[in-house]
C-alpha cells in the first residue's frame, strides 16, 4: 500500500527521523480503542473437502506491498524475506515456511507482489503465478484501490470485480488446479482510530500516507466523517466482490473477513509509517492465513 513512494521519500525520512528524536526514538504512540467492525464480514468460501489440499507443494503471492512486507525491516523497501506468505524469516513463519518447511521454500514459492499495485495489476500478476504451476496461491489486494488522496479517487467497485474476475480467469487457464487463498482488505477506519490520538503517528501521516481515510486524523467533524464512512464502504464493498468472486471457484478460499476484522494495534504496524504491518503484523497475517487453509 504506497503513499507515492517516490514524492514522499525525502520529506519521509525527515519527518520520521525528526518526529523519532521527538519521541526519545520509543515508537510508542498512545492508540485510541480500536472501532468496532460494523458491517458483517462475508462467510468463509466453501471448498469440497475432498478436492482441497491442506498441504499445497509449493506457494506463489500476488498483491500489494504488504506482500511485499513494505517498511517492515527498512524505511521506505520492500523486506520480502519478512513477507507473511512467502518470507524466510523464521520469527515472521510466513505461510510458506510453515506449509512447505525451512528446506523447501526458496525452491518452491515466488512472491510476485508488487508495491503500490492496484486490482488492475492482478490479471498480470496472476498470469506470471500461474505459469509456476502452484499448488496454491494467495491473494491480497484491494487497500491501495481505496487508499487514494480522496474518495473521489477509489478505484469503482464494478473495476475492481473485473480485475478480479480476469484474474481469476487467467489462472485457471494456465493452472486449473490451483488453490487460492483470498485475504480481506484491512479495515481502514480501524487503523485510522487506533493511531489519531498519537502526534508520532499523525506527524507520519500527515505526508500523504492514505488521504482518503487519513488525512486530517484529528477531525471529528461531518465532512471528515463522512469521508471515512465512504472509504470504509468501499472496502467492504470490495470485499464483498472478493467473497463473490472466489465463492463461484470450487478451488478458492476467502478468508470470511478475518483480515477486515483483525485489530492490529500500533505494536503490530511499522514504526516507519504507522501504517503497514511490522515483522510482528506479518506473522499475525501468516496466521490467519494458515487457520484457514488448512481447515479440513
Amino acid at each position: 500500500m504506497p503513499y507515492g513512494r517516490r514524492r514522499f521519500r525525502t520529506a519521509v525520512v525527515g519527518a520520521v527521523l525528526a518526529v523519532a528524536a521527538l519521541a526519545g526514538c520509543t515508537g510508542d504512540p498512545a492508540a485510541a480503542p480500536a472501532a468496532s467492525a460494523t458491517a458483517s464480514a462475508p462467510s468463509p468460501s466453501p471448498s469440497p473437502a475432498s478436492r482441497w489440499d491442506v498441504s499445497p507443494a509449493s506457494v506463489a503471492a500476488v498483491g500489494d506491498s504488504i506482500t511485499r512486507a513494505f517498511d517492515a525491516c527498512s524505511l521506505l523497501a520492500d523486506c520480502p524475506e519478512a513477507s507473511w506468505a512467502t518470507g524466510t524469516d523464521p520469527a515472521v513463519n510466513s505461510l510458506a515456511l510453515r506449509l512447505l518447511g525451512t528446506g523447501r521454500v526458496a525452491g518452491n514459492s515466488w512472491n510476485l507482489a508488487r508495491s503500490g499495485a492496484r486490482a488492475a495489476a492482478l490479471p498480470e500478476q496472476m498470469a506470471r503465478a500461474a505459469a509456476e504451476r502452484p499448488g496454491l496461491v494467495t491473494v491480497m489486494i484491494g487497500a491501495n484501490d481505496a487508499c487514494r488522496p480522496t474518495p473521489a479517487g477509489m478505484t469503482p467497485v464494478a473495476d475492481f470485480r473485473r480485475s478480479f474476475e480476469t484474474a481469476m480467469a487467467r489462472l485457471r487457464k494456465d493452472a486449473p488446479e490451483a488453490q487460492v487463498y483470498v485475504a480481506s482488505v484491512p479495515d481502514l477506519r480501524r487503523l485510522w482510530d487506533t493511531g489519531r490520538t498519537s502526534p508520532l503517528v499523525r506527524r507520519v501521516w500527515e505526508l500523504g500516507v492514505c488521504g482518503a481515510m487519513l488525512a486530517d486524523p484529528e477531525d471529528l467533524g461531518a465532512a471528515a466523517e463522512e469521508r471515512r464512512t465512504k472509504v470504509r464502504d468501499r472496502v467492504v464493498a470490495y470485499n464483498e466482490v472478493l467473497a463473490e468472486v472466489c465463492a463461484a471457484d470450487e478451488l478458492c478460499r476467502y478468508d470470511g473477513g478475518a483480515v477486515f476484522g483483525f485489530r492490529f494495534d500500533e505494536s503490530l504496524l511499522s514504526t516507519w509509517d504507522w501504517f503497514h504491518p511490522s515483522r510482528d503484523g506479518q506473522a499475525r497475517l501468516a496466521e490467519l492465513a494458515y487457520r484457514r487453509i488448512t481447515e479440513k
